[in-house]
């Protein structure tokens, strides 16, 4: 479904990525693992389309999507969750979503109104705020909002990039739970970037580790939580560090 190649990616003369290749199909949940500054950020806003590869090839359903904008890459099936959630404050929880949809709205709006019902089937907790200015909601709150902006694109593949940052562990065991259910009852494939490593493995497929934009250790997620060197740097097991 997606296969990136050889991805280098600069901010000003800073070479974040270098030389990033992956690929994963259909339905799986793809997770990326690294400290701060390892450039997972960077990874997820290059396949989306908000920054341009210098190098290499984003092949997407055997089109090459590489350096196009990132209006268009969502055009194609692929919706970007940020870190920090980026939800508007001021909008209600049901404008947040709406927004989600904007590139298809009015040529498929019946088919976004029945997306818009079944997003609020897989968080049933936001049928209760739909008017609720989006700032007033908690932080998990913001985060299932954000997730189901994401889905309002209908898109083929979804990225979240730390989607459990400063929430409550319940709250992590939750979204994690809905991204499994994504992938079980909806097909949809996902990429997940966390540093809570041990909640990404749990529900991953296939994983990878990113150092210095580089991918390190990569196989399906029990190999790449049984490997040592992840288990002692990610998991708190073992002396030996990365």
């Amino acid at each position: 479904m997606l296969s990136v190649n050889g991805l280098h990616t600069y901010h000003g003369y800073l070479h974040v990525l270098n030389g990033i290749s992956f690929s994963l199909e259909k339905g799986e949940i793809f997770a990326i693992v690294g400290s701060n500054g390892a450039g997972k950020s960077t990874l997820l806003g290059t396949i989306a389309g908000v920054y341009t590869p210098k190098e290499g090839k984003i092949m997407f359903e055997g089109e090459n999507i590489s350096g196009i904008r990132a209006e268009s890459v969502v055009k194609k099936g692929i919706a970007l969750v940020p870190e920090r959630r980026q939800i508007f404050d001021s909008l209600s929880v049901k404008d947040n979503l709406m927004l989600g949809s904007y590139h298809r709205f009015r040529q498929e709006h019946r088919q976004v109104m029945r997306d818009y019902e079944k997003v609020l089937d897989v968080f049933p907790r936001l049928k209760s705020m739909l008017d609720r200015p989006g700032g007033l909601l908690s932080g998990g709150e913001q985060q299932m909002v954000a997730i189901a902006r994401g889905l309002m694109a209908n898109p083929k593949l979804i990225m979240l990039d730390e989607p459990s940052l400063g929430l409550a562990p319940l709250i992590v065991k939750g979204i994690m739970e809905m991204l499994r259910q994504l992938k079980d009852e909806f097909g949809t494939t996902v990429i997940l970037v966390e540093q809570n490593v041990k909640a990404a493995l749990g529900i991953a497929d296939h994983a990878c580790v990113l150092e210095r934009g580089q991918i390190v250790i990569g196989g399906t997620a029990r190999e790449v939580a049984a490997n040592p060197e992840v288990r002692a740097a990610y998991l708190g097991k073992g002396k030996k560090a990365m």
